[in-house]
């Protein structure tokens, strides 16, 4: 019984220690993140259509871990709309550059907690977006270096008089070096 006492806490030991090197100081994180909710010109990677207004986005983001369980990072995103205006029967189309700087933290090495700035720029809009983000969720490490991690953000706007405050729901895919 001793023996498997042992033998179990040598495992888990083990485990823990295993996971916490995927987020230990100097290594490095890249993410892949889908966004569910309203859009706010981001850098996950998207498809959304309804009412014949067509946006697909293409972003990702990396970050470097400052130290254990705390990484910078930061993400870049290209997207473009497109609708068709009944009205003049005409398509029209508008390109957006997203991007985002923050600071990831990984508490208990499980649970990641974003704060970020996000911001847009679109094209021929006299008025950008730009977010107070606030990100929590859970990461799943499928390996060492492989993760998924579900989770829930709310975008504060900070240009009110054009833009609201968004809440979204997202997936991200992480690889950690």
């Amino acid at each position: 019984m001793k023996k498997l006492f042992f033998t179990a806490m040598a495992v888990l030991a083990f485990g823990l220690a295993n996971a916490q090197s995927q987020v230990s100081k100097g290594s490095w994180l890249i993410e892949a993140n889908t966004g569910f909710g309203e859009k706010v010109g981001n850098t996950s990677m998207g498809l959304w259509s309804e009412n014949g207004q067509t946006d697909y986005n293409i972003g990702a983001e990396a970050g470097y871990f400052v130290d254990d369980k705390l990484a910078l990072k930061f993400g870049l995103g290209f997207g473009e709309t497109s609708f068709y205006d009944d009205a003049f029967g005409e398509y029209y189309s508008a390109n957006s550059f997203a991007y985002k700087l923050g600071l990831k933290y990984y508490a208990a090495g499980k649970f990641p907690l974003e704060l970020s700035y996000n911001g847009v720029n679109y094209e021929d809009f006299d008025e950008n977006p730009s977010y107070l983000g606030l990100q929590g969720g859970y990461a799943i490490f499928l390996n060492k270096n492989v993760s998924i991690e579900p989770g829930i953000r709310y975008n504060v706007s900070l240009n009110d008089d054009y833009y609201d405050d968004v809440f979204q729901l997202n997936i991200g895919f992480a690889l950690h070096f």
